[in-house]
């Protein structure tokens, strides 16, 4: 590994550190002799008989683990979280449950049965139970239950046709809201406990707390009309199942859309909540920036704070930028690094040709594409390399979480006589990478806060 791969990993390592879910849940939940604190939010032991926990998402059994390590023996915790495949754990009383396969981030009858199971805790409780809800990226596919009408496959359908259109979390869970009857609010509303605290890991840029997870414990703002025109916008031949359609229409039509959105999230009848964020992009970010000042870098982090639109052109500036890093004036800068956080789009071509790669893939060959076009001497090569990850160790439906390109990679692929364009058009990223040995493979990682990328110039 050269100088470039080895600080550029490194330094996107101490960003994903920084926001691993046990280490985060177990600094904001402090049990203090008779009392429990969460974020500066007191409760008493007094006041209550045990702890419901309950919630869905990557990062899931890790928060898990680290709220029952925070808790100890101070109150019994039982209920249900919805994990992926691959990442659960026994904890006593709590139910870790597989709610669809490692690497499909897709709703499965699993995940349906979870949520069943999950809504009939938080009714079944009392003023006398506190309940914790664990929300983190993935937990609209984690946490799937249609409405009556829609079908577990109707959903899937939808899901897959916008994802593939390049609709943004901000459509796509505006959509799967009115579909669900635990999202937009759901698992809130249907909850009879004490008091229901959530702890949010976000995968959402500007962390907007009704779309991390399709907000199942934040009170819906959206409207059924607003979820029709982002499918008419992308289906305007509605070519999508006419049940989900008539759903939507259903809810539009009735006396006032926005009327019965207020009625639905009136605060009568929904139990006392308080919902924290624990961590997010900007938190891997900022982290990522200290390990490359440490390593004598000069640096400049940015963490999106809206979507960032087609991840090709997101690779394309991260080579431009790299490239005037590279060319700048040594006695100026002598080292440099660019940080960056967000989640950006990949519109999908058509399945026929379509190949393997997810959205960070797709931008770091993009970026590739961009730096052949500069004829770089053996020597430039030899001092850059651009990386890109998800931090949830998961790119699309991969066993990678993301990729990167250095000197090495780069000769590699030249030797092999890779195809960049070709694979770039087919989305077939992940295969050029394992060709040429540019894949970031992590596992799961416990945790979920969009992408970072690193992006470096060494002497």
């Amino acid at each position: 590994m050269n100088l470039a791969r080895q600080h550029a990993t490194q330094i996107w390592m101490a960003g994903l550190d920084a926001v691993r879910a046990e280490g985060l849940v177990r600094r904001e939940v402090v049990v203090d002799v008779d009392s429990l604190l969460i974020d500066g939010h007191e409760f008493h032991r007094s006041d209550f008989d045990r702890i419901i926990l309950v919630g869905g998402g990557k990062a899931g059994a890790a928060m898990a683990v680290g709220l029952a390590r925070a808790v100890g023996d101070w109150l019994p915790i039982v209920g249900w979280i919805n994990v992926p495949e691959g990442t659960q754990c026994d904890l006593p009383g709590i139910r870790v449950h597989p709610a669809r396969p490692a690497g499909v981030n897709e709703p499965t009858a699993e995940g349906v049965e979870g949520v069943l199971q999950m809504l009939q805790w938080v009714r079944s409780a009392d003023s006398r139970d506190l309940c914790v809800a664990l929300i983190s990226g993935g937990g609209s596919a984690l946490m799937p239950a249609p409405i009556p009408g829609v079908t577990l496959s109707d959903k899937l359908r939808v899901t897959r046709f916008l994802s593939a259109a390049g609709a943004d979390i901000t459509e796509l869970n505006t959509v799967r809201k009115h579909l669900s009857i635990v999202k937009g609010g759901g698992l809130l509303r249907a909850c009879r406990a004490g008091h229901l605290v959530t702890l949010v890991l976000s995968d959402v840029l500007g962390d907007s707390l009704d779309l991390i997870a399709s907000g199942p414990t934040v009170l819906d703002m959206s409207t059924a009309r607003e979820a029709r025109t982002v499918l008419e916008r992308f289906d305007p031949n509605r070519t999508l199942p006419s049940a989900v359609y008539a759903a939507l229409e259903g809810q539009a039509a009735s006396t006032a859309d926005a009327e019965n959105r207020c009625a639905k999230n009136s605060h009568n009848g929904v139990c006392p909540h308080t919902t924290i964020v624990i961590g997010n992009n900007a938190v891997a970010v900022d982290e990522a920036g200290v390990c490359a000042e440490r390593l004598g870098y000069n640096h400049v982090m940015q963490s999106a704070r809206t979507c960032e639109g087609n991840a090709e052109d997101v690779g394309r500036h991260l080579a431009s930028m790299t490239m005037q890093m590279l060319r700048a004036d040594p006695e100026d800068h002598r080292l440099d690094c660019l940080i960056t956080g967000g989640e950006p789009v990949v519109k999908l071509a058509p399945v026929e040709v379509r190949g393997r790669g997810g959205r960070n893939q797709q931008l770091v060959l993009a970026a590739y594409q961009w730096l052949c076009q500069e004829n770089l001497s053996s020597e430039q090569w030899q001092r850059i390399c651009i990386l890109s990850g998800g931090t949830d160790g998961e790119d699309g439906p991969t066993d990678a979480a993301g990729a990167f390109i250095d000197q090495k990679v780069h000769a590699k692929a030249i030797a092999l006589k890779l195809d960049v364009a070709a694979a770039l058009q087919r989305n077939d990223a992940y295969t050029f990478f394992a060709a040429a040995g540019g894949l970031l493979t992590t596992g799961p990682t416990g945790t979920n806060v969009c992408d970072v990328r690193v992006a470096l110039v060494t002497r």
